[in-house]
């Protein structure tokens, strides 16, 4: 089946456009998906019916089924995200998040430290962005609800900690695509001699975007600054209304669960706990079989370099939910209420899984119409070398909003960075890599249609799009000023200079915000 080419097309932008501004506007996701791949199954295919409906449908199943087998990347995420609401549920059903609650009720005295409790899991469990946004949300839902957080304020916690965290952290799952990435491109312009992981740690000041998103998240933490959604948000949870119950209970949500009488806390920290060690011994394992296989010394960058995240993930979250069960039935649970916990806990997770797949289906489709190439494209020209820093952030952002991927996102734009930068000053390599990565996790903050963005809104319980408008703003704001170190850097050549300027304009932004805002 022959397809058309729109990588030089502003075509390819429509399918998206029409995806993220209809599920901002009615928010429908799975109706607004669903349009946006139509759309561009349409485009692809010359508008003819047939040839449309066989591209979906071959779409569809390729998540699930490629030509050489088994689609195991998309089938271990899918099945690590029941695991865990079985997990979750059986969580509940012992009563030990309830037990947690009570605990946070004595020992941790606020709003502010519970919302500080949630930044530093966050924080702390760096190995996978959606690892961290599902189970640090798990942990944190108990204790943030206690204090009548708003699970918008929450899934803005999981997600301004997942990807700025491990970004910048190299024993990551993004850590090591990151290393690997630049590895290959360094190499292929004759830096072969430079260690790959002290690049990235040099890189790692030069992240204007996730320092400061981290910075914002704490001064809005400590001095309440809650704007626009976000403060309508936080009064209703004042109210009691943790999220808006007209729309149906949000994904990853348990209602009506029965809950024992004799939680412990250990029910809540052992199976999560476990399902933390577990994951990151199958994500050592698995990439030192690759390593041994291909006859390559071990290291810790190199198994995460190798790793294979998913099948990681689901395998740890099968051990984590195995000790639940455990303790559920030592504990002296009803085994009527074990199976009602787990037989709820998969299905709150369906709402997410539908979005997902939707997600990927849009896409596999935006992949086809070259989406990426046409953004890239758009970064050629006569431009002054002093402005390339910003200009890449500002392309990889729009890039990553409208394919819904950051690491699509690098893997398109990394190469174009470079090559700019050994076309016009070498000197600037570094900090138009860096300008890239921070580009791509801001877009990904703000994309409706980014897995990152839907998993963050699960972690919480908190409806989808209720996530994406809450966080823009504050996306924005962290983007601003990413903006104006990139633009000091350029004409600086200076990181120091750009970290300045990235202070400067975030002190005046707390300022403003702090007179817009009032505390909840």
């Amino acid at each position: 089946m022959t397809v058309m080419n729109y990588a030089d097309s502003a075509l390819s932008l429509l399918p998206p456009a029409v995806a993220i501004v209809l599920a901002i506007l009615t928010r429908r996701v799975l109706l607004s998906l669903g349009l946006g791949i139509l759309i561009g199954a349409l485009l692809l295919n010359q508008f003819s019916p047939v040839a449309t409906g066989e591209f979906v449908f071959n779409g569809v199943k390729g998540l699930f089924w490629t030509g050489e087998g088994l689609n195991s990347w998309n089938l271990y995420i899918l099945g690590f995200l029941i695991v865990l609401g079985m997990i979750t549920a059986l969580i509940t059903v012992s009563g030990s998040a309830r037990a947690f609650a009570d605990w946070a009720r004595l020992h941790i005295r606020n709003k502010r430290d519970a919302k500080l409790l949630t930044m530093f899991l966050g924080c702390v469990v760096f190995i996978d962005d959606y690892f961290n946004s599902l189970v640090v949300g798990s942990v944190a839902r108990p204790v943030t609800d206690r204090y009548y957080i708003s699970r918008a304020k929450l899934a803005y916690l999981l997600d301004s900690t997942a990807a700025p965290v491990c970004v910048i952290s190299p024993v990551s799952s993004w850590g090591a695509y990151i290393i690997a990435l630049i590895g290959g491109i360094l190499t292929a312009h004759g830096f072969a001699d430079t260690g790959h992981l002290s690049i990235f740690i040099q890189m790692i000041p030069m992240n204007f975007y996730a320092i400061f998103s981290l910075l914002l998240l704490l001064f809005v933490v400590f001095m309440g600054l809650d704007v626009g959604p976000m403060r309508e948000h936080e009064l209703n949870a004042q109210r009691g209304n943790l999220y808006d119950e007209s729309k149906g209970l949000p994904p990853g949500a348990n209602a009506d669960l029965p809950e024992a009488e004799t939680g412990k806390i250990l029910g809540l920290f052992l199976p999560i706990t476990v399902l933390v060690f577990a994951t990151l011994y199958f994500m050592i394992n698995s990439g030192a079989q690759v390593l041994a296989a291909e006859g390559i010394e071990f290291n810790i960058i190199s198994a995460f370099e190798k790793t294979d995240v998913s099948s990681s993930l689901f395998f740890g979250a099968l051990i984590g939910l195995a000790i639940s069960l455990i303790l559920n039935l030592v504990q002296g649970v009803e085994k009527s209420m074990i199976v009602k916990g787990i037989v709820q806990g998969a299905r709150s997770m369906l709402p997410a899984i539908y979005i997902l797949l939707f997600a990927w289906t849009i896409a596999g489709v935006i992949g086809q119409l070259e989406t990426g190439k046409f953004m890239a494209s758009l970064a050629t020209g006569n431009i002054p070398f002093a402005f390339l820093p910003a200009l890449m952030f500002v392309l990889a952002g729009i890039t990553a909003f409208s394919t819904g991927t950051s690491w699509g996102t690098f893997g398109i734009m990394l190469p174009i960075a470079a090559d700019m930068a050994m076309g016009s000053h070498t000197g600037m390599m570094l900090p138009m890599l860096a300008s890239v990565l921070a580009g791509a996790v801001f877009g990904d903050h703000c994309s409706p249609i980014s897995d990152t963005t839907i998993l963050s809104s699960t972690g919480a319980s908190c409806h989808h799009i209720d996530h994406v408008v809450t966080q823009l703003p504050y996306a924005l704001i962290a983007a601003f000023i990413s903006l104006t170190g990139y633009v000091v850097l350029g004409f600086t050549e200076s990181v120091s200079a750009g970290l300045v300027a990235c202070a400067l304009v975030f002190v005046l932004s707390v300022i403003v915000l702090k007179i817009k805002s009032k505390s909840v």
